[in-house]
């Protein structure tokens, strides 16, 4: 809802936590419901959502880093579970050693975790895998903050993350939207001065006031799983520039790679789509739950987007597409040159990722393609050796059958998925879950070099394998 007042919208927080549980109340009996407040403030609103769905509440700690002399130029961003949140421009310009980067967020955790025991005392943290995530804040300014909670909130395995507010400047659910599945803000006023001025009460809650809050919140939810973000090792996130080649432009990628990773995987988006695909960030965020680092990378540069949208001509131009991930590619055996590596192609870009690996078997160890076009390949599907698995919805007809001809010319072992009562962009209640599952188990027994080469079973007699 729009507004232009500037007098204030809500009572106090509780009231506001009431209007917005009210808003939300579809979600109510959803399974593995969870509501998670940013605090302090957003405990208050928190607290009264989950009231209202009758759903667990948690807290998700998030701490700014400062640039050191300059602590309001956020460098970056902590989250509960060891979540790093890297603003790469910043960095870039800045030069900050990585050094004393790390010392900054080493500092800022020891702050996060006291705060957490602060406030939750020995009580485990809610698990978020398979989860329906609700993040909550009292509202939202900036958004570096709730940025940071929803993809803490991805990266622990939230299967469904949501973000509400009681209020938000306009342009929120915008910026927001690659983040969520679902974006709920009560008001959006015009102008928006500040989330503080649209409250008659706004004092912060105290910190005892948020642990007896939570305290009274678990005593609702005795049967609360242990385990959780606290439990999952630190992924850290950031923002990198692919320097471009000779005849090429620098391109924009996301860069995630959880402690302890046994592999790196590199996303080719196709037909339009970007690293900001709420599909593709849903399977990456179950990579890095599953110990693999993701670069979801833009095949197109900014210009170029520009172009194909008013053409549609480049997402198709697979040559080019291909040379690209190949530039994924090189750049993660430069960063870590320990990982053995993947390819997750979506649409035309699978049938990038394909050239790509007939280009470089060596080094690209597997592959992994959702509702893909491999058909586009052409003659390199004779030269690909690496494992491919081909992920269809079984209601996407033509791309099935497109996908079977194409599996047929492939050259090394591969295995056709097809998921029960899935479209093409697998937008069905669990179908994207089933994608994620598939993809992080092809890619954990593949890119560690052993195990069968058969796919995980969907469907029963659906899944084929061939040798």
């Amino acid at each position: 809802m729009h507004g232009t007042g500037w007098w204030p919208i809500f009572a106090d927080r509780s009231e506001a936590g009431r209007r917005l549980g009210a808003a939300l109340a579809g979600l109510r009996g959803e399974a593995g419901l969870v509501v998670l407040g940013l605090p302090r403030g957003g405990l208050t609103v928190a607290d009264a959502v989950a009231r209202a769905l009758h759903a667990p509440l948690d807290v998700l700690v998030v701490r700014k880093l400062g640039l050191p002399g300059q602590p309001e130029l956020a460098i970056g961003a902590l989250a509960s579970g060891g979540i790093v949140v890297r603003n790469q421009q910043v960095l870039d310009e800045v030069r900050l050693q990585e050094g004393v980067l790390a010392a900054i967020v080493e500092r800022e955790r020891e702050v996060l975790e006291a705060r957490e025991r602060l406030y939750r005392g020995d009580r485990p943290a809610v698990d978020l895998r398979e989860r329906v995530a609700v993040v909550v804040d009292d509202g939202i300014a900036t958004g570096s903050t709730m940025r940071a909670a929803l993809r803490a909130a991805r990266v622990a395995g939230a299967r469904r993350v949501v973000a509400a507010v009681p209020v938000a400047p306009a342009e929120a659910r915008r910026e927001l939207a690659p983040l969520v599945d679902e974006f709920v803000c009560l008001h959006t006023p015009i102008p928006f001065l500040s989330v503080g001025s649209h409250y008659r009460e706004f004092a912060p809650p105290s910190d005892d006031a948020i642990h007896r809050l939570l305290a009274a919140a678990a005593a609702r939810d005795p049967a609360r799983p242990v385990g959780g973000p606290t439990a999952r090792a630190p992924v850290e996130m950031g923002e990198v520039e692919l320097p471009g080649r000779p005849a090429g432009p620098s391109l924009v990628a996301s860069w995630a790679v959880p402690e302890g990773a046994t592999g790196a995987v590199c996303f080719a988006h196709g037909s339009g789509s970007s690293r900001r695909s709420p599909r593709n960030l849903g399977v990456a965020a179950r990579l890095n739950a599953g110990g693999l680092a993701t670069l979801l990378l833009d095949l197109l540069s900014p210009a170029e987007e520009v172009v194909d949208r008013l053409t549609g001509h480049l997402r198709f131009d697979i040559p080019k597409l291909a040379e690209r991930v190949g530039w994924g590619v090189d750049w993660l055996a430069t960063v870590r040159p320990d990982l053995p590596c993947g390819v997750f192609g979506a649409s035309t870009g699978a049938a990038a990722a394909l050239v790509a690996a007939a280009a470089d078997p060596q080094r690209i160890r597997a592959i992994v393609s959702r509702g893909g076009r491999p058909d586009l390949a052409g003659s390199a599907l004779a030269a690909v050796r690496a494992p491919t698995l081909l992920i269809v919805g079984s209601l996407d007809q033509e791309v099935l059958r497109l996908n079977r001809l194409a599996r047929q010319r492939l050259a090394g072992p591969s295995a056709l998925a097809i998921v029960p009562g899935a479209t093409h962009l697998f937008e069905e209640p669990g179908a994207l879950d089933e994608v994620a599952r598939l993809a992080a188990e092809w890619f954990q027994r593949h890119l560690r070099g052993a195990g069968s080469l058969e796919a995980p079973g969907v469907g029963g007699p659906r899944l084929t394998r061939r040798s």
